[in-house]
C-alpha cells in the first residue's frame, strides 16, 4: 500500500534503478554465455597456484624497483602503463591471436585441423559480438553527442531528438554493461581459443607478454636502476612468463595428451 501511496513521488526514483538491473542482468547473462568460465582440470591447480606466485611476485619486484630506484615520474608512469595494458590487451589479443591459430594449424595434423575448423567458427562469432560492442558503443555515443547539440529550443520536449536520444542511450547502456562483464573471461579464455586448442590461452599469454614487454620498451623506455637490473627487470618478466607457459603445456601433453606438432 505504500509503494501504491508513494508511486507518483518514487516512480522516477525507482525507473532507473529498475532498468539498470534489468540491462545489467541481461547483458550479464549473454556475455557468460558467450565467454563462459572455463575450469581447469583438476591436474592444472598446479600450474594455477604457480601463475599466482609469479604475478605476485613480479608485482613485488616492481614495486621493490621503484621504491629502490625510482622517481615520482617513474611511478606515475607505471600506472599509466598499467592502465594502458588494460585498454590495450582485449584488441591486442584479437590481433595476435589469428596469427597463433594459423601457426598452430601449420604444425597439427590433418584431422586436428578439420577438428579445429569448426571450433574456430564459433569462436569468431564469440569474438565478433565483443567486437561489435565495442564498436557499437563509440558510434551510439557520438549520435547521442550529436543529436543533443543539434536540438533547437525551438523544437521543444516534444520534438524527436529527444526520443532520438533516448533510443540510442537504452543499448549503449545495454552495451556498456556487455562490454564489462564480457572483457574479464573474453580475456582470460582467449576469446575461447581453448575450445580450439587446450594449449592457444598458453600460447597466446607468452606471445602477449612479449608484445607488452615491446610496447612498454617503446612507450616508457628502460625501467630505472643500473644496468644489470634494467636487463633484468626487462627480460626477467616475460622469461618467466615463457617459463611456466612452457610447462603448463607440458602438463597438458603428459596428462592429458595435447600435443602441438603433428
Amino acid at each position: 500500500m505504500w509503494l501504491v501511496l508513494l508511486a507518483p513521488c518514487t516512480w522516477f526514483a525507482f525507473l532507473p534503478l529498475v532498468l539498470c538491473y534489468s540491462f545489467a542482468r541481461s547483458a550479464r547473462i549473454r556475455a557468460h554465455r558467450l565467454f563462459p568460465h572455463t575450469h581447469r582440470a583438476a591436474g592444472d591447480r598446479h600450474v594455477t597456484r604457480v601463475q599466482k606466485v609469479r604475478a605476485w611476485t613480479a608485482a613485488a619486484m616492481s614495486l621493490l624497483l621503484l621504491a629502490m630506484y625510482g622517481k615520482p615520474e617513474d611511478v606515475a608512469e607505471a600506472q599509466e602503463q598499467y592502465m594502458m595494458r588494460l585498454a590495450v590487451t582485449p584488441p591486442l589479443l584479437l590481433l595476435s591471436a589469428p596469427v597463433v591459430i594459423a601457426v598452430l594449424f601449420r604444425w597439427a595434423s590433418a584431422e586436428t585441423r578439420s577438428a579445429m575448423r569448426v571450433r574456430v567458427r564459433a569462436a569468431l562469432r564469440s569474438a565478433g559480438w565483443y567486437i561489435g560492442a565495442v564498436t557499437a558503443v563509440p558510434l551510439l555515443g557520438g549520435a547521442i553527442i550529436l543529436l543533443d547539440r543539434n536540438q533547437t529550443p525551438s523544437s521543444g520536449p516534444a520534438g524527436a531528438a529527444p526520443w532520438l536520444i533516448l533510443a540510442a542511450a537504452l543499448p549503449l547502456a545495454w552495451l556498456l554493461f556487455f562490454v564489462g562483464f564480457a572483457t574479464g573471461p573474453a580475456v582470460r579464455t582467449g576469446f575461447n581459443t581453448a575450445a580450439v586448442h587446450a594449449a592457444l590461452p598458453a600460447l597466446l599469454t607468452g606471445t602477449l607478454v612479449w608484445e607488452f614487454a615491446a610496447m612498454s620498451l617503446l612507450a616508457g623506455g628502460l625501467p630505472p636502476g643500473p644496468p644489470v637490473i634494467q636487463a633484468l627487470a626487462v627480460i626477467g618478466g616475460p622469461a618467466s612468463v615463457t617459463a611456466v607457459v612452457w610447462w603448463e603445456i607440458s602438463r597438458l601433453r603428459t596428462l592429458f595428451g595435447v600435443t602441438l606438432r603433428a
